[in-house]
């Protein structure tokens, strides 16, 4: 049977799952511009991974094929294992990507040159610490004076972001100084022959917009757009929908709930999506389904998002429940509570729940720290996903590397992840060097040699990832051009792991166990679990003065809002709200009070 036969099979088998349900089946039959608008557990993973095999199969002829854009490299990483139980692997006619991978990969680096971006040649992607120094550097120039330079940077982004045609006189004269201080710190980058990550959607959509035949190019290689968590991409990406898909004929799948935009401080805007949905020229689809969480969440859910939306239950549902701990003591007196009584009375009453379906969320990565020591002191394992973890748990090479430890350890033998996945993903991560065919079948042996030599669950991950990194990573990172903080990171993490640093060295099994999770309580910001599931999640730290913070504006208190309704949404069957005795934050008092009056 061929593989087009094949992948045929899996997707329509598939498709028979979102036949009974009216809306799913809408989006997946839809044949024009159409926009998913889904709420949490509403099955909209499976139904854009669906409708994306059947697009690819009946709707573009090859050598076309489709791009997807999405948040960040979690929801990347979801989609290309969904995708994968349907036979499709990303590569070739299908680009699976961030809206910054998806502009420097498919525009700017083919076409910086030709498209008048007055780039250097051979422009590269500044490191952290090379952001920082053209920083420094311009605020010495327009600014000056003694404060921290990097004080300035969530502004200079968020004024980056926000206007993408800079021949709107408001560029000059709504904040001129801040205008001044973008314009010094670009051209402290270009002068190294340097772009920063800001830079690749905003270059893509000006090179876009000044080129009709780079739109043209874009369509004849991607007829089709997909977007998913269209509310949280901002601006840029916006401006790309804009004109790839209303202007130059690319059609349009886009999934998103404005219900679920938390991201306002990198520049998303949930009106995008609002706007988009009411367009005539759009099919929009509303679904009205939560799989996930059990009847009584799903209704709460409503009260903690302040709107009534109609969301349901299946009829065969769990019902699931709420509780409320007011503590003492403050965030150590909550840690202790929590991981002395509480994750004991959870397992007790759910003796077949793993650590890894309980989730601890918190409004802001300092409270995991309390969390964390309070769970070694009484040897429970965790899995950090926050800014304190021992490494960002988006960074591309390191989840990559996860990968390969698995296979390392048992991997090899159960075929979990397979070895043709993990090549493939390395192939894609190193693209930039792989340039040829025998450099990529290099590469692929040189790589199945290295894991195999170290298949052994008891090695040092300091050994083993040192050894990983000389005979194969760096010499592919420095053809590249993207990588640089990739490669900081893993020498960052070697530091902390290593003789001198501040971390003891730990077996491979266990940073394996790191891309499993299966025995380690979950920490996350609530940021962090944005598109996860869990069991159980209990969320710590839910305050006044954290949620929402002190001084909130408005639009602050919305967004803070919407933060506690994303991880009200994570839990399918227990949702547990930890708060100061005499402090709960506005929306779990809210959510007390409605319940209690039911």
């Amino acid at each position: 049977m061929s593989s087009v036969s094949f992948n045929r099979a899996l997707y329509l088998r598939a498709a028979e799952d979102l036949r009974p349900n009216e809306k799913q089946w809408q989006a997946y039959e839809s044949t024009g511009h159409c926009v998913l608008l889904a709420g949490p557990g509403s099955g909209k993973t499976k139904t854009l991974t669906v409708k994306l095999a059947r697009l690819l199969s009946e709707d573009v002829d090859e050598p076309r094929g489709i791009a997807c854009i999405t948040y960040n490299n979690e929801c990347t990483r979801e989609l290309e294992n969904r995708l994968d139980a349907l036979g499709i692997t990303p590569g070739g006619r299908v680009f699976i990507g961030t809206v910054h991978s998806f502009s420097l990969t498919q525009i700017l680096l083919p076409y910086a040159k030709v498209a008048g971006l007055g780039l250097p040649d051979e422009f590269t992607v500044a490191s952290r610490q090379q952001t920082r120094a053209a920083l420094v550097a311009a605020h010495a120039k327009v600014i000056g004076g003694p404060e921290n330079p990097q004080d300035w940077e969530m502004r200079l982004g968020r004024h980056r972001r926000r206007f993408l045609n800079r021949e709107r006189p408001e560029w000059k004269t709504l904040d001129p100084q801040l205008s001044g201080l973008v314009e010094a710190y670009e051209a402290e980058l270009r002068a190294l022959g340097l772009i920063d990550f800001d830079d690749m959607p905003l270059l893509a959509v000006r090179a876009l917009a000044a080129n009709k035949w780079l739109r043209t190019a874009m369509v004849a290689k991607y007829p089709i757009l997909a977007v998913d968590e269209y509310q949280d991409l901002g601006l840029a990406l916006h401006g790309m929908v804009m004109g790839l898909c209303f202007s130059a004929g690319m059609r349009l799948f886009a999934v998103g709930d404005v219900d679920q935009s938390i991201y306002g401080f990198t520049g998303a805007t949930p009106e995008l999506l609002r706007r988009l949905s009411e367009r005539e020229d759009v099919e929009t689809v509303r679904l009205g389904l939560n799989y996930r969480c059990g009847s009584r969440i799903v209704s709460a859910s409503e009260y903690a998002l302040g709107e009534e939306r109609g969301y349901k239950a299946p009829e065969d549902a769990h019902e699931g429940t709420i509780y409320f701990h007011p503590c003492t003591g403050g965030y150590a007196g909550q840690a202790r509570y929590l991981i002395e009584e509480l994750i004991p009375e959870i397992r007790e009453r759910r003796p077949d729940i793993i650590l890894g379906e309980i989730a601890v969320l918190y409004p802001a990565a300092f409270l995991g720290d309390d969390v964390a020591n309070a769970a070694a002191e009484y040897g429970y394992s965790v899995i950090r996903t926050d800014g304190n973890a021992l490494y960002p748990r988006g960074s591309r090479l390191m989840r990559w590397l996860e990968q390969c430890a698995m296979w390392c350890c048992g991997g090899w033998r159960s075929g979990t992840p397979r070895l043709s996945r993990v090549v493939s993903e390395g192939t894609r991560l190193f693209y930039e060097a792989i340039a040829d065919e025998d450099k990529r079948l290099a590469f692929q042996r040189d790589l199945t040699a290295a894991l195999w030599d170290r298949r052994d669950e008891s090695l040092g991950l300091y050994d083993w990832l040192t050894a990983l990194r000389d005979d194969i990573i760096r010499s592919q990172v420095d053809l590249a051009r993207s990588l640089a903080d990739e490669y900081c990171t893993l020498n960052d993490f070697l530091a902390r792991i290593g003789p001198v640093g501040d971390v003891d060295d730990f077996p491979l099994a266990e940073f394996a166990g790191i891309g499993i999770g299966l025995d380690r309580i979950n920490l996350s910001t609530l940021h962090s679990a944005k598109g996860r599931e869990f069991d159980v999640v209990i969320l710590f730290g839910a305050e006044e003065g954290r949620l929402p913070r002190n001084n909130a504006t408005e639009n602050d208190v919305r967004e803070a809002r919407r933060l506690f309704y994303v991880g009200f949404t994570r839990a399918r069957h227990e949702i547990h709200l930890m708060y100061g005795q005499h402090n709960s934050s506005r929306f779990v008092t809210e959510v007390q009070e409605r319940l209690e009056g039911e």
